[in-house]
Protein backbone atom coordinates (compact mmCIF):
# COMPACT_ATOMS: atom_id res chain seq x y z
CA UNK A 1 0.00 0.00 0.00
CA UNK A 2 1.51 3.50 -1.03
CA UNK A 3 1.73 5.78 2.15
CA UNK A 4 -0.59 8.35 2.28
CA UNK A 5 -1.66 11.71 3.67
CA UNK A 6 -3.80 11.35 6.58
CA UNK A 7 -5.13 13.76 8.76
CA UNK A 8 -7.55 13.08 12.36
CA UNK A 9 -9.73 15.83 13.39
CA UNK A 10 -10.39 15.94 16.98
CA UNK A 11 -8.33 14.03 19.10
CA UNK A 12 -11.27 12.96 21.81
CA UNK A 13 -11.76 9.52 22.80
CA UNK A 14 -12.52 8.16 19.78
CA UNK A 15 -9.81 10.06 16.99
CA UNK A 16 -7.28 10.04 20.16
CA UNK A 17 -7.51 6.29 19.79
CA UNK A 18 -7.18 6.55 16.06
CA UNK A 19 -5.04 8.89 15.90
CA UNK A 20 -2.51 6.98 17.98
CA UNK A 21 -2.78 3.94 16.02
CA UNK A 22 -1.93 5.31 12.83
CA UNK A 23 0.55 7.53 14.05
CA UNK A 24 2.58 5.03 15.80
CA UNK A 25 2.21 2.70 12.87
CA UNK A 26 2.37 4.86 9.94
CA UNK A 27 4.31 7.60 8.69
CA UNK A 28 2.50 11.04 7.59
CA UNK A 29 -0.09 11.23 10.03
CA UNK A 30 -1.39 14.58 10.47
CA UNK A 31 -3.49 16.05 13.91
CA UNK A 32 -6.03 18.56 13.53
CA UNK A 33 -6.39 20.12 17.51
CA UNK A 34 -7.05 23.41 19.17
CA UNK A 35 -6.14 24.83 22.17
CA UNK A 36 -4.59 23.46 25.09
CA UNK A 37 -4.93 19.55 23.48
CA UNK A 38 -2.98 21.17 20.71
CA UNK A 39 -0.06 22.39 23.67
CA UNK A 40 -0.03 19.08 25.22
CA UNK A 41 0.03 17.03 21.74
CA UNK A 42 3.00 18.95 20.66
CA UNK A 43 5.36 19.05 23.74
CA UNK A 44 4.46 15.45 25.33
CA UNK A 45 2.88 13.59 22.04
CA UNK A 46 -0.57 11.78 22.10
CA UNK A 47 -0.47 8.72 24.85
CA UNK A 48 -2.38 5.91 24.53
CA UNK A 49 -3.81 3.33 27.06
CA UNK A 50 -5.18 0.36 25.14
CA UNK A 51 -6.10 -2.99 26.31
CA UNK A 52 -5.64 -3.99 23.07
CA UNK A 53 -2.79 -1.69 21.64
CA UNK A 54 -0.88 -1.33 25.03
CA UNK A 55 0.71 1.73 26.04
CA UNK A 56 2.71 4.39 24.27
CA UNK A 57 2.89 8.00 23.44
CA UNK A 58 2.51 8.45 19.18
CA UNK A 59 4.07 11.18 17.62
CA UNK A 60 2.51 12.93 14.33
CA UNK A 61 4.09 14.42 11.56
CA UNK A 62 2.69 17.79 12.40
CA UNK A 63 0.17 18.66 15.04
CA UNK A 64 -1.74 21.89 13.85
CA UNK A 65 -4.72 24.33 14.10
CA UNK A 66 -3.99 25.87 10.54
CA UNK A 67 -5.27 23.58 7.59
CA UNK A 68 -3.07 25.63 5.37
CA UNK A 69 -0.25 24.77 7.15
CA UNK A 70 -0.56 21.13 6.69
CA UNK A 71 -1.47 21.36 3.32
CA UNK A 72 -3.86 19.26 1.36
CA UNK A 73 -4.71 15.59 2.43
CA UNK A 74 -5.44 12.42 0.92
CA UNK A 75 -7.91 11.16 3.51
CA UNK A 76 -9.59 12.87 6.52
CA UNK A 77 -11.20 10.97 9.55
CA UNK A 78 -13.35 13.59 11.19
CA UNK A 79 -13.93 12.29 15.00
CA UNK A 80 -15.40 15.78 16.89
CA UNK A 81 -18.71 16.12 18.71
CA UNK A 82 -21.55 16.84 16.54
CA UNK A 83 -22.51 20.30 17.39
CA UNK A 84 -18.62 21.16 16.15
CA UNK A 85 -18.99 19.99 12.72
CA UNK A 86 -19.95 22.97 10.64
CA UNK A 87 -17.20 25.45 12.20
CA UNK A 88 -14.31 22.45 11.49
CA UNK A 89 -15.43 21.67 8.33
CA UNK A 90 -14.92 25.34 7.12
CA UNK A 91 -11.49 25.09 9.54
CA UNK A 92 -10.43 22.42 7.06
CA UNK A 93 -11.52 23.20 4.14
CA UNK A 94 -7.82 24.20 3.00
CA UNK A 95 -6.72 20.81 3.58
CA UNK A 96 -9.35 19.05 0.63
CA UNK A 97 -9.60 18.93 -3.14
CA UNK A 98 -11.82 17.02 -5.07
CA UNK A 99 -9.59 13.51 -4.52
CA UNK A 100 -9.72 13.90 -1.18
CA UNK A 101 -11.38 11.15 0.53
CA UNK A 102 -13.32 12.54 3.89
CA UNK A 103 -14.62 9.49 6.60
CA UNK A 104 -17.26 11.27 9.27
CA UNK A 105 -16.89 9.39 12.43
CA UNK A 106 -19.86 10.81 14.30
CA UNK A 107 -22.90 10.46 15.93
CA UNK A 108 -25.82 10.42 14.87
CA UNK A 109 -28.07 10.10 11.41
CA UNK A 110 -27.18 12.14 8.33
CA UNK A 111 -23.79 13.36 9.22
CA UNK A 112 -22.33 12.52 5.50
CA UNK A 113 -25.03 14.68 4.00
CA UNK A 114 -24.00 17.69 6.62
CA UNK A 115 -20.63 17.23 5.52
CA UNK A 116 -20.96 17.47 1.97
CA UNK A 117 -22.97 20.14 2.31
CA UNK A 118 -20.58 22.04 4.38
CA UNK A 119 -17.24 21.79 2.24
CA UNK A 120 -18.83 21.10 -1.31
CA UNK A 121 -15.92 19.07 -2.32
CA UNK A 122 -13.70 16.15 -1.91
CA UNK A 123 -15.43 12.14 -1.52
CA UNK A 124 -17.15 11.79 1.61
CA UNK A 125 -17.90 8.37 2.72
CA UNK A 126 -20.81 6.88 5.10
CA UNK A 127 -19.22 5.78 8.74
CA UNK A 128 -19.80 4.88 12.17
CA UNK A 129 -17.34 3.59 15.15
CA UNK A 130 -17.81 1.47 18.10
CA UNK A 131 -15.32 2.04 20.84
CA UNK A 132 -15.37 2.27 24.38
CA UNK A 133 -12.74 5.34 24.85
CA UNK A 134 -11.74 9.00 26.54
CA UNK A 135 -9.46 11.31 27.06
CA UNK A 136 -8.12 12.38 30.56
CA UNK A 137 -7.60 16.07 31.67
CA UNK A 138 -4.08 15.09 30.70
CA UNK A 139 -5.10 14.73 27.30
CA UNK A 140 -3.78 11.04 27.30
CA UNK A 141 -6.30 8.56 25.89
CA UNK A 142 -8.42 5.16 27.38
CA UNK A 143 -9.21 2.63 25.34
CA UNK A 144 -11.39 -0.05 27.37
CA UNK A 145 -12.40 -3.16 25.80
CA UNK A 146 -11.48 -5.71 23.48
CA UNK A 147 -12.59 -3.81 19.81
CA UNK A 148 -12.84 -0.79 17.75
CA UNK A 149 -14.88 -1.55 14.67
CA UNK A 150 -15.32 1.16 11.79
CA UNK A 151 -18.14 0.49 9.19
CA UNK A 152 -17.70 2.68 6.00
CA UNK A 153 -20.39 2.81 3.11
CA UNK A 154 -21.83 4.81 0.49
CA UNK A 155 -25.55 5.68 0.96
CA UNK A 156 -25.82 6.96 -2.44
CA UNK A 157 -24.91 4.07 -4.64
CA UNK A 158 -24.88 5.64 -7.72
CA UNK A 159 -21.86 7.61 -6.28
CA UNK A 160 -19.79 4.77 -4.63
CA UNK A 161 -16.18 4.15 -5.09
CA UNK A 162 -15.68 0.51 -4.51
CA UNK A 163 -12.05 0.90 -4.75
CA UNK A 164 -11.87 4.22 -2.34
CA UNK A 165 -14.25 1.79 0.35
CA UNK A 166 -11.16 -0.87 -0.37
CA UNK A 167 -8.47 1.61 0.30
CA UNK A 168 -9.76 2.82 3.16
CA UNK A 169 -10.52 -0.33 5.02
CA UNK A 170 -7.02 -1.52 4.03
CA UNK A 171 -5.43 1.36 6.12
CA UNK A 172 -7.45 1.03 8.92
CA UNK A 173 -6.98 -3.17 8.99
CA UNK A 174 -3.08 -1.88 8.65
CA UNK A 175 -3.08 -0.57 11.99
CA UNK A 176 -5.09 -3.47 13.78
CA UNK A 177 -8.49 -1.59 13.59
CA UNK A 178 -11.07 -3.57 12.60
CA UNK A 179 -13.22 -2.30 9.58
CA UNK A 180 -16.29 -3.47 7.86
CA UNK A 181 -17.65 -2.56 4.70
CA UNK A 182 -20.89 -2.00 4.56
CA UNK A 183 -23.90 -2.84 2.16
CA UNK A 184 -26.54 -1.50 3.26
CA UNK A 185 -24.50 1.60 5.40
CA UNK A 186 -27.70 3.56 6.27
CA UNK A 187 -28.79 0.96 8.38
CA UNK A 188 -26.02 0.32 10.38
CA UNK A 189 -25.91 3.60 11.47
CA UNK A 190 -29.41 3.72 12.24
CA UNK A 191 -28.70 0.54 14.20
CA UNK A 192 -25.99 2.75 16.48
CA UNK A 193 -27.92 5.51 16.46
CA UNK A 194 -31.41 3.84 17.98
CA UNK A 195 -29.24 2.39 20.76
CA UNK A 196 -27.40 5.56 21.35
CA UNK A 197 -30.62 7.35 21.69
CA UNK A 198 -31.70 5.29 24.88
CA UNK A 199 -28.24 4.06 26.72
CA UNK A 200 -27.01 7.83 26.36
CA UNK A 201 -30.47 9.41 27.39
CA UNK A 202 -31.07 7.39 30.53
CA UNK A 203 -27.77 7.20 32.15
CA UNK A 204 -27.41 10.95 31.51
CA UNK A 205 -30.68 10.83 33.14
CA UNK A 206 -29.70 9.03 36.37
CA UNK A 207 -25.96 10.52 35.88
CA UNK A 208 -25.14 6.01 35.90
CA UNK A 209 -23.10 3.51 34.41
CA UNK A 210 -24.62 0.44 32.86
CA UNK A 211 -24.26 -1.90 36.11
CA UNK A 212 -26.37 0.94 38.03
CA UNK A 213 -29.11 1.34 35.32
CA UNK A 214 -29.47 -2.80 35.42
CA UNK A 215 -30.38 -2.72 39.06
CA UNK A 216 -32.74 0.22 38.78
CA UNK A 217 -36.30 -1.65 37.72
CA UNK A 218 -37.59 1.88 36.39
CA UNK A 219 -34.46 2.44 34.13
CA UNK A 220 -34.35 -0.60 32.55
CA UNK A 221 -38.50 -0.22 30.84
CA UNK A 222 -37.64 3.55 30.33
CA UNK A 223 -34.79 2.16 28.42
CA UNK A 224 -37.41 -0.83 26.51
CA UNK A 225 -39.57 2.42 26.03
CA UNK A 226 -36.86 4.73 24.69
CA UNK A 227 -35.50 1.43 21.83
CA UNK A 228 -39.27 0.93 20.73
CA UNK A 229 -39.65 4.85 19.87
CA UNK A 230 -36.70 5.06 17.89
CA UNK A 231 -37.00 1.94 16.37
CA UNK A 232 -40.88 2.76 15.13
CA UNK A 233 -39.00 6.38 13.84
CA UNK A 234 -36.41 4.24 11.56
CA UNK A 235 -39.08 1.64 10.56
CA UNK A 236 -41.42 4.64 9.32
CA UNK A 237 -39.11 6.29 7.77
CA UNK A 238 -38.02 3.15 5.90
CA UNK A 239 -34.72 2.04 7.26
CA UNK A 240 -34.05 -1.60 6.80
CA UNK A 241 -33.47 -2.62 10.97
CA UNK A 242 -34.20 -6.24 12.24
CA UNK A 243 -37.67 -6.96 13.44
CA UNK A 244 -35.76 -7.78 16.82
CA UNK A 245 -33.50 -4.97 17.09
CA UNK A 246 -35.33 -3.26 20.43
CA UNK A 247 -34.52 -6.95 22.26
CA UNK A 248 -31.08 -7.26 20.59
CA UNK A 249 -29.95 -3.38 22.10
CA UNK A 250 -31.71 -4.14 25.44
CA UNK A 251 -30.32 -7.55 25.59
CA UNK A 252 -26.70 -6.06 24.77
CA UNK A 253 -27.32 -3.20 27.50
CA UNK A 254 -28.46 -5.91 30.37
CA UNK A 255 -25.86 -8.42 29.74
CA UNK A 256 -22.80 -7.73 27.57
CA UNK A 257 -21.96 -4.55 28.19
CA UNK A 258 -19.29 -3.68 30.78
CA UNK A 259 -20.77 -2.42 34.48
CA UNK A 260 -19.01 0.29 34.24
CA UNK A 261 -19.33 1.77 31.06
CA UNK A 262 -21.28 4.59 31.12
CA UNK A 263 -22.35 7.56 28.25
CA UNK A 264 -20.47 10.53 26.33
CA UNK A 265 -23.56 12.36 27.28
CA UNK A 266 -23.63 11.31 30.71
CA UNK A 267 -19.79 12.65 31.28
CA UNK A 268 -20.37 15.62 29.53
CA UNK A 269 -23.42 16.60 31.49
CA UNK A 270 -21.96 15.50 34.71
CA UNK A 271 -18.58 17.30 33.97
CA UNK A 272 -21.04 20.85 32.80
CA UNK A 273 -19.68 20.19 29.33
CA UNK A 274 -21.34 21.53 25.78
CA UNK A 275 -23.04 17.96 24.92
CA UNK A 276 -24.89 16.01 21.97
CA UNK A 277 -28.43 16.03 23.51
CA UNK A 278 -29.62 17.55 20.28
CA UNK A 279 -28.50 14.52 18.51
CA UNK A 280 -30.00 11.77 20.69
CA UNK A 281 -33.09 13.16 21.82
CA UNK A 282 -33.82 16.54 19.51
CA UNK A 283 -33.20 15.21 16.13
CA UNK A 284 -35.19 11.98 16.82
CA UNK A 285 -37.67 13.85 18.05
CA UNK A 286 -38.13 16.31 14.54
CA UNK A 287 -37.48 13.47 12.40
CA UNK A 288 -40.45 11.70 14.25
CA UNK A 289 -42.62 15.19 14.22
CA UNK A 290 -41.82 15.33 10.25
CA UNK A 291 -43.20 11.69 9.96
CA UNK A 292 -46.21 13.22 12.35
CA UNK A 293 -45.13 10.48 14.96
CA UNK A 294 -45.51 10.91 18.69
CA UNK A 295 -42.24 9.87 20.66
CA UNK A 296 -43.51 10.59 24.34
CA UNK A 297 -41.13 9.24 26.56
CA UNK A 298 -38.11 10.64 24.18
CA UNK A 299 -39.68 13.91 24.64
CA UNK A 300 -40.25 13.61 28.03
CA UNK A 301 -36.25 12.85 28.43
CA UNK A 302 -35.30 15.46 25.82
CA UNK A 303 -37.24 18.27 28.23
CA UNK A 304 -35.42 17.26 31.35
CA UNK A 305 -32.39 16.78 30.12
CA UNK A 306 -32.75 20.40 28.55
CA UNK A 307 -33.51 22.01 31.34
CA UNK A 308 -30.25 20.74 33.51
CA UNK A 309 -28.26 21.30 30.28
CA UNK A 310 -29.38 24.95 30.21
CA UNK A 311 -29.65 25.46 34.12
CA UNK A 312 -25.55 24.21 34.01
CA UNK A 313 -24.60 26.45 30.69
CA UNK A 314 -26.14 29.50 32.86
CA UNK A 315 -23.66 28.50 36.02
Amino acid sequence: MNQRKICVVGLGGVGGYLGAVLAHNLEDIYYFARGKRLESIRKNGLKLCSEVSGEFTAYPAMASDNAEEMGVMDYIIICVKNFSLEQVCAEISPMIDDHTVIIPLLNGVGVSDKVRRFIGKGFVLDGLVYITSGSDKDFAIHHTGSYCNIHIGCKRENECDKNILSEVKNIFQSVNVNCIIENDIEAAIWRKYILNCAYNTVTAYYSATTGIIRKNETAVNQLKLLLEEACSVARKSGINIDDNLEEVHLNHILYKQSETATSSLSRDMTSGRQNELEVFSGELIEIASKLRMKIPETEFFYKELKKRSEKSAAE
